[in-house]
């Protein structure tokens, strides 16, 4: 058996690539002019990602789940000594804090896993370099570009409030307030009973 009924006419599959190529071609060509026009970028774009040190715990978490491994932590430990404490504890302090960039993929495991909001996307992407070897940044250098990252989205005026709203509009209503509206309970609906047709 042929397949000819199946294939249709001759030159179908060329008169449809031209007809898109004749539709491309009447399309007006939109050229940005970078770089002396800024390109408009995403919102939460993924450029380059920036370090908060002072949120960092020094808890490994990026450096272990980095799929390239191109995070590199150093820490030492330091006595803090807290008045009207039995006794002084001890803190982890960021030595080094290093992104080899040459080697990242921007997967962003490193932002997600972070509990403390240390690391975060910015959409700065004119960072190239003619060595390969100043690709890798240091927590200096990563905390430089914290000016670049975007404010947070607004928060849903519908969805419920975060933990820290939460926790706030508690300790303004008073200590009583917590308890009363613990136990006090919603309404209890009945339902209508459905009307008999005649």
């Amino acid at each position: 058996m042929s397949d000819d009924g199946e294939r249709g006419m001759p030159g179908k599959g060329l008169v449809q690539g031209l007809a898109v190529t004749f539709k491309t071609m009447t399309q007006r060509s939109t050229t940005q002019q970078y770089p002396d026009v800024e390109p408009e970028l995403p919102p939460r774009s993924r450029g380059v990602i920036a370090l908060t040190e002072e949120n960092c715990t020094v808890c490994m978490l990026c450096a272990r789940e980095c799929p390239d491994w191109c995070i590199y932590i150093d820490s030492h430990k330091e006595e803090v000594v807290v008045p009207g404490a039995a006794r002084s504890r001890q803190r982890n302090v960021l030595d080094r804090f290093d992104i080899d960039f040459s080697l990242c993929m921007y997967c962003g495991i490193c932002i997600e896993v972070c509990p403390f909001d240390a690391l975060h996307w910015t959409p700065e992407f004119e960072y190239a370099e003619t060595d390969v070897l100043d690709l890798l940044h240091d927590k200096n250098r990563l905390g430089e570009w914290m000016r670049t990252v975007p404010p947070p989205p607004a928060h849903d005026v519908l969805g419920e409030p975060s933990k820290e709203e939460a926790t706030a509009a508690r300790k303004a209503a008073g200590p009583g307030a917590a308890t009363a509206a613990k136990t006090a309970r919603p309404p209890v609906r009945r339902p209508e009973a459905p009307e008999s047709g005649r």
